[in-house]
């Protein structure tokens, strides 16, 4: 126990180092010194959130209802424009993001997303995004509700509920326990069949535990400084 607890403290102390920072295309993001890692692609931070995660992601989906699961709410730009882009989809969609660390109100205030998109007016749906109580869902309109739940990834033991999956934790480099077998095995369980988990990382250890945990695994090519991305569908 008193080793989990100091884990906990290493990691708060390495995250209240943020620091906001500008992306190539404009979009700012969050930058953790010690790691030397950003929440996002510094080539762009909403350009790489719609390539991986509306393009290769939520527009793979048919189902008219349709339940995606966030690992890693982060500043809560995937929520956003998978909010913004289904205004278009006109999907049911039911979104449940994982966050054991989340930022403050202070940080997603300096975050510019609305003003890059041109999405001002629903600058009140980014807001309530951040400001939403845990673990009870809310009604973003009335095709969207958003459920946010303050777990480890290590935590979920959600069984075949989601049709997609949005797997956007730290990088496999700062990060490896987040992408061992055991996690991309909670995932295939969580996952519906033919469920489809897309994430920004092609490394390879990443990719051989999604095959052996049974997804049928892909590279698709990736965002802007990336040169692949890897895109997976439960059996």
């Amino acid at each position: 126990m008193r080793i989990f607890f100091n884990n906990i403290i290493f990691f708060v102390n390495i995250l209240k180092d943020r620091q906001i920072i500008i992306t190539s295309d404009g979009s700012k993001s969050i930058y953790i010194p010690k790691w030397e890692e950003t929440y996002h692609s510094r080539h762009g931070a909403i350009t790489e959130a719609y390539h991986v995660f509306i393009e290769m992601g939520l527009k793979k989906c048919i189902q008219k209802e349709l339940k995606i699961a966030e690992i890693g709410l982060g500043t809560g730009l995937n929520c956003l424009i998978t909010f913004l882009e289904n205004k278009q989809l006109n999907k049911k969609i039911s979104y449940t993001a994982y966050e054991a660390f989340p930022i403050t109100e202070v940080e997603a205030n300096k975050l510019n997303y609305m003003e890059v998109l041109q999405a001002e007016k629903y600058q009140s749906i980014y807001e309530r995004i951040h400001q939403s109580d845990w673990g009870k869902p809310v009604s973003l309109d009335e095709n969207f509700s958003l459920l946010k739940k303050k777990e480890k990834f290590q935590d979920i033991n959600d069984q075949s509920c989601f049709h997609l999956i949005y797997f956007d934790a730290f990088a496999p480099r700062v990060q490896p326990e987040l992408w061992t077998l055991e996690i991309m095995q909670k995932m295939y369980k969580a996952l519906v069949p033919n469920g489809i988990f897309v994430t920004y990382s092609a490394k390879g250890s990443v990719r051989r535990n999604l095959q052996e945990a049974g997804f049928e695994v892909k590279k698709l090519p990736g965002p802007p400084g990336k040169r692949e991305m890897l895109f997976a569908r439960k059996k």
